[in-house]
């Protein structure tokens, strides 16, 4: 949430939230001259960085519209309720909006100040997930179904307009005056090749919500998958697996192996035994006594576990942490997956699979964040080479380097690894958990949470940037339930690390 003395453009944050798919939100009571101002400079900034700034003129046209409309949705609620007129009963709506316009623009400070005194906001956020720019203007009133039925008339009739001279045949509402505006913003839409379905207007109980969606464009999307996969294809640098990981993967994977060779094929390497040994004896198994040998602990964890450490262990070996950026990378990483095992300990307890999955795959979520920092200088020079040869702007690769696409990147190395499904998926799609295949929404949703929670604790993000979906997945219904569980979660992550 800004206020006005905040009003400050961070462009590191807003390239922060498009990287990883946050939603940037600037919520307002009254919309005063300065908000509008940093609305414009925060669209301009965020559309640079998504490489669409040809767009700005007309997004913050369509933005300021909408919120200008929003906010005389707030003013006729508290006109309407000092009147003592029922907004819902068609004579007095009829009374109320004839004298609507006058009375309001007449002492315009009052009423908005009686907007602020009751909370009602205007809100705007803006976002980049499934190659789309989403923009929306929420209100915290719900609209009527006359004034649905009037808007949706309006965006009909202009529909039918191919340029604002037509448009200004339509007749007005003067008690409202939302006409002209809507109509112009669809002409707009039109003019940058975007049909009808790209905006829309909806209410719910507790909101009105003005959503606007405008594809990313196509040849900066294709160049960015290109370069990921070429990335993924020419990393000699990054190698599969150590041989003695996948031997011991492959016997996990035979019906004729048993305990005992797994554990033995193990214990031939030391630095692996103690390593395994070590994250069996953290707090995240929770076992009643020590395990000190490694047949002990291939019994007690099982063969999921197993398989799960493995996948873990491999891929810290693989990509090091021998910066100080992969160590924080790691450091993240470590406390995702706590975070995400205890969302399941806590919430989805009975579900013993997902339970030993969703460590690992917070462990895992962000690798495709440190392969850049993980590759030979060699292979940098090289996929700079590709870029000159295929056309690509070197702007392309410093996005992909930057960390933009960097889930669809680390889900193609977890493909190149031959990672199951739900490893590939959680890292996919741990930015945008509704994008995620319905059977692997569980697994995803946790993974997104305690990511998320660790960009909330922080302050980089606030409760009404997170996924609803994903909150009521895990009853998460308030802002003061999340903060009691990351409260408890932080606590427990602190304790784990003193030792």
């Amino acid at each position: 949430m800004v206020s006005v003395p905040d009003l400050v453009v961070d462009e590191s944050k807003i390239k922060k939230a498009i990287q990883s798919g946050i939603p940037l939100t600037i919520t307002t009571f009254t919309m005063p001259r300065e908000i509008e101002v940093y609305i414009e400079s925060v669209i301009d900034v965020f559309l640079k960085q998504a490489d669409q700034i040809k767009l700005k003129d007309y997004i913050v046209y369509c933005i300021q519209e909408l919120a200008v409309n929003a906010k005389k949705a707030n003013t006729k609620r508290v006109y309407f309720t000092e009147r003592g007129l029922d907004l819902l009963n068609p004579n007095d709506y009829k009374e109320g909006m004839e004298s609507f316009k006058e009375i309001t623009l007449s002492n315009i400070g009052h009423y908005l100040q009686l907007q602020k005194e009751k909370g009602l906001y205007i809100k705007l956020s803006m976002q980049i997930k499934q190659n789309t720019m989403h923009f929306e203007v929420r209100n915290n009133v719900a609209a009527s179904k006359t004034e649905l039925i009037r808007i949706h008339d309006k965006l009909a009739r202009s529909r039918q307009y191919n340029n604002l001279e037509e448009a200004l045949s339509l007749v007005l509402d003067d008690s409202e005056g939302a006409g002209l505006g809507l109509v112009i913003l669809v002409l707009m839409l039109k003019k940058i090749g975007l049909d009808e379905d790209c905006f829309d207007i909806t209410s719910s109980e507790k909101e009105t919500i003005a959503r606007l969606t405008i594809p990313l464009d196509k040849t900066r999307l294709e160049n960015l998958s290109i370069l990921s996969e070429a990335v993924v294809a020419n990393i000699d640098a990054l190698p599969q697996f150590p041989e003695n990981i996948l031997l011991i993967q492959k016997l996990i994977s035979d019906p004729k192996s048993d305990m005992p060779i797994i554990a033995r094929q193990i214990s031939m390497d030391p630095a692996l035994t103690a390593d395994l040994l070590k994250i069996v004896n953290s707090a995240y198994y929770m076992l009643s006594k020590k395990v000190d040998n490694i047949s002990e602990a291939v019994k007690m964890v099982g063969i999921n576990g197993i398989k799960n450490l493995l996948y873990s262990y491999g891929t810290q070996k693989v990509l090091g942490d021998d910066t100080v950026d992969k160590r924080k990378l790691w450091e993240h990483s470590y406390k995702t997956a706590f975070y995400a095992y205890n969302l399941v300990k806590n919430y989805k307890g009975t579900d013993k699979n997902l339970l030993d999955d969703s460590y690992v795959c917070g462990i895992l979520h962000d690798i495709g964040k440190i392969i850049f920092s993980a590759v030979h200088p060699d292979l940098l020079n090289k996929i700079k080479n590709f870029c000159a040869e295929k056309n690509i702007p070197a702007s392309t690769f410093e996005d992909l380097s930057a960390g933009t696409n960097h889930a669809e990147l680390g889900a193609l190395v977890a493909e190149k690894w031959n990672f199951p499904d739900r490893l590939t998926m959680s890292i996919r799609y741990h930015h945008d958990p509704t994008s995620a295949p319905e059977n692997f929404r569980d697994l995803v949703d946790t993974v997104y949470l305690a990511n998320i929670f660790c960009e909330y604790e922080v302050g980089n993000v606030g409760y009404d940037q997170l996924e609803p979906a994903s909150l009521q997945n895990f009853k998460i219904t308030s802002k003061k339930r999340l903060d009691n569980i990351l409260e408890r979660f932080s606590s427990g992550f602190v304790r784990e690390n003193q030792f």
